[in-house]
């Protein structure tokens, strides 16, 4: 019954946010139908699963009809093309729900039923947006319009679910989990060591981004200003083209990521913006393309070392954990650590990276976006600079100085952690596992002389008194009125 109601909250999860996306996308383009179209419904809802399909990243074939290639003189070889380059907002509010999703049936101890049930009804309603929409300008493959916005609910709940099972839970995952910390030299302890650092780096890179994007519209926002104004759009047309850039807004902080690792992006065939150079063609119609900077300066590429900066303060709050819990290791493991720290990062940018690349159009506007091998090298290299420096230096007496770093004031044996050593200390695994008994406090020194408190005296005797008969009786402080 327990694993039902878990089930069953994870399923109304996936129902709230595939019916917050839709509602987000219906409701603008209803007023926007009533205003511009006068009531004519028939487009609607196709439109907006339309919508709702790319931003899940499922591609768009966009065929324009005849009567539109008259009135617009668009040429008939761009009457085809493909929609790929997904707004990210929609994407990353379902990934971000998914994973408030997993963690609750994790919590709840039953996160296989919950990632399962929220997955299988998220499915059941992109196949419902599929199968009750369908238009002859934006068509789409049918298994991408099930498979892809499945995966993007049901990926981040089942990494998030895992991660905290793995930190906290008690069943196979857990198991799984302190099998591999107990590996001869704390190597096993890594992942959990590391883990606050790979966050605070992966923050700090989609940070970097962000306020480099922000910067570039504030510094840039007559030229978006003079776009909008030269395309002579009307209330409604100007309302869809600020709706549409800023469902672009976590894309553009992808590309303003990638212009600060140093390989920049592309908004064209044989086009590329970064610190380095820039080279541009013909700008898509967005107004907000207008922060891209048309030339840049060689101090641009100081812009890198944000990313060497994410890496330094990562590598700090691994090595404070290392000190924290034990002896910071030997120079081997704290490698092991930057170069696990830097794959991550790698990793997560190569990600990002390929999520916002595609086509926007036709022709040249068919390569968009950065190019996720570079990124994803880049980025590697700067935060292993990064964290390396920290986790490579010499100890300092802050690491040797903690109060858990010594093994005399807080000793613990071989025994008690297993071949993991000290490192495994500070691990919940461990304070969860099959190590936390009372087997494994057997050599804490607790008494007065280990505490540093001098020698310990002996405890007062009680104070006695002498009976009527001559036995000493113990005096228990005065009596209470007697109730009879």
């Amino acid at each position: 019954m327990y694993r039902l109601t878990v089930a069953i909250l994870a399923a109304f999860d996936a129902l709230v946010a595939a019916a917050v996306g839709l509602v987000a996308i219906l409701a603008p383009l209803t007023l926007i139908w009533v205003v511009q179209f006068g009531g004519d419904w028939a487009a609607l809802w196709p439109s907006t699963a339309a919508i709702w399909q790319f931003g899940h990243l499922v591609p768009l074939a966009i065929t324009l009809p005849d009567e539109y290639l008259a009135v617009t003189g668009i040429s008939a070889d761009a009457a085809s093309f493909t929609l790929s380059l997904a707004p990210l907002a929609f994407t990353a509010f379902t990934a971000i729900f998914a994973a408030r999703s997993g963690r609750r049936a994790a919590r709840a101890d039953a996160w296989g039923s919950g990632v399962l049930s929220g997955a299988v009804v998220f499915a059941a309603i992109a196949w419902a947006v599929w199968f009750t929409s369908g238009s002859a300008v934006a068509q789409v493959t049918p298994w991408h319009a099930i498979a892809l916005p499945t995966l993007v609910f049901a990926l981040p709940s089942l990494a998030a679910a895992v991660a905290l099972e793995w930190k906290e839970g008690g069943g196979l995952i857990a198991r799984i989990a302190d099998r591999f910390e107990a590996i001869e030299g704390g190597w096993g302890t890594l992942p959990y060591a590391t883990a606050r650092g790979i966050g605070i780096v992966a923050m700090g890179l989609v940070g970097s981004g962000a306020v480099v994007t922000a910067l570039a519209i504030v510094l840039h926002a007559d030229q978006a200003v003079a776009l909008y104004e030269a395309s002579n759009l009307d209330a409604a047309g100007a309302t869809v083209m600020t709706l549409a850039q800023l469902a672009y807004l976590p894309t553009l902080v992808v590309w303003g990521l990638s212009f600060v690792a140093g390989p920049g992006f592309a908004l064209g065939a044989g086009t590329a913006v970064s610190p380095a150079a820039t080279q541009l063609g013909v700008v898509p119609p967005f107004p907000v393309l207008g922060a891209v900077p048309q030339s840049t300066g060689s101090w641009m590429l100081l812009l890198a070392l944000l990313p060497v900066a994410a890496g330094v303060l990562g590598g700090l709050r691994t090595r404070r954990h290392f000190a924290a819990h034990g002896d910071p290791g030997p120079w081997p493991l704290r490698a092991g650590a930057a170069a696990l720290i830097a794959l991550v990062a790698a990793g997560f940018a190569a990600l990002l990276a390929a999520l916002a690349s595609g086509s926007l159009g036709p022709g040249v506007l068919a390569v968009v976006g950065p190019e996720p091998g570079p990124v994803a090298l880049a980025v590697g290299l700067e935060v292993a600079l990064g964290a390396g420096i920290v986790l490579l230096a010499p100890r300092s007496n802050a690491d040797l100085e903690h109060p858990l770093a010594s093994g005399e004031e807080f000793s613990r044996s071989e025994d008690a952690f297993g071949a993991g050593g000290p490192l495994l200390a500070g691990s919940p695994r461990f304070e969860r596992g099959a190590g936390a008994d009372a087997d494994a406090f057997a050599t804490l020194d607790l008494t007065a002389e280990s505490v540093g408190l001098g020698e310990a005296e002996p405890a007062a005797a009680p104070p006695t008194d002498e009976g009527p008969d001559g036995e000493e009786t113990l005096d228990l402080g005065p009596r209470g009125p007697r109730l009879d």
